[in-house]
């Protein structure tokens, strides 16, 4: 919150301080210290008391609709490069919304290992404030180095073996930073819908994946598990030191490919995402292998 004062001071000195025209300015630290204080707040209640899924995700959505539909932040159409654009027409509204809300809840799924989510704060952020900054929203960049800043001091005391944690205040409040601020930089023109998701992608491609395993096998997905391809990763005999170490490198070098995204051409960005999948199609087959040698290891034990 002290971060989001700064900016506002900030922007009082300078003539960026709106993200995006349409349908009127969007004062970005007034809308993020809003979800701050509303999402954290039954964030920090769950952490204390619990809530039922159905209750927490409900008002996600609710959250979710108000942010996107009040504040016009919609993504309206998904560049296929090379190919040419999908329109979403109707449905700009629901995945804009849809996105928001995973954002927030995969944040808390993966966040289930010592420096994961912290780490992925850090280094996401940077990327995000780099574009924004060289993008000319500097009020943009500075949210999104304040956040960073926040989760690099954080990660001190996360990094394996872990003296603080984050809970569900910490990672569904900066899941739902997160999704705003990639929206609030595709309607400022900053970038198309495939850069953020290039960014988190280490977070997006695990998470998405493993939910759709359990769907595949009817189970509830609502419940916790430890099912996802980093928790399986432990599970079969990595440390939590040497799996983030890994993850970590997936991050930065995700977040590079975004930045190359920007500046290249429609052939190169089509080849970027379809290199992207093949790497997390092959790692997801990867685990899968380290597990069976893992479960070899242990019967002949």
């Amino acid at each position: 919150m002290l971060g989001l004062l700064v900016e506002r001071c900030m922007a009082w000195f300078s003539a960026s301080v709106t993200v995006g025209e349409h349908n009127g300015p969007v004062h970005a630290s007034i809308l993020i210290s809003g979800i701050a204080l509303v999402i954290g707040t039954l964030s920090f209640w769950d952490d204390v008391v619990g809530l039922r899924s159905s209750v927490r995700l409900g008002i996600h959505t609710f959250v979710a609709i108000a942010i996107c539909w009040g504040y016009a932040l919609i993504v309206y159409e998904i560049p296929v490069p090379f190919f040419g654009t999908i329109q979403l027409s109707w449905m700009a509204l629901p995945f804009s919304v849809l996105f928001v809300i995973w954002m927030a809840n995969l944040y808390n799924f993966m966040d289930g290992m010592d420096g994961f989510a912290a780490g992925m704060t850090v280094v996401g952020h940077v990327f995000l404030g780099y574009l924004a900054w060289k993008g000319g929203q500097p009020s943009l960049a500075a949210i999104s180095l304040f956040i960073a800043a926040s989760a690099a001091g954080f990660l001190v005391y996360n990094i394996p073996p872990a003296k603080i944690f984050m809970g569900d205040v910490g990672s569904v409040s900066l899941g739902f930073l997160t999704g705003v601020i990639a929206l609030l930089g595709i309607r400022a023109g900053l970038f198309d819908v495939w850069v953020p998701l290039l960014i988190f992608s280490p977070f997006i491609a695990d998470a998405t994946l493993t939910l759709l395993r359990r769907l595949l096998r009817v189970e509830k997905v609502w419940e916790a598990h430890r099912e996802h391809y980093y928790q399986r990763l432990v599970l079969s005999g990595w440390s939590h030191r040497k799996t983030v170490w890994v993850e970590y490198a997936l991050m930065l070098l995700s977040g590079v490919s975004a930045i190359v995204y920007t500046h290249a051409g429609q052939l190169w960005r089509l080849l970027i995402l379809i290199g992207w999948l093949a790497t997390y199609l092959s790692l997801a087959l990867a685990v899968h292998s380290i597990e069976r040698q893992g479960d070899s290891v242990r019967a002949e034990a």
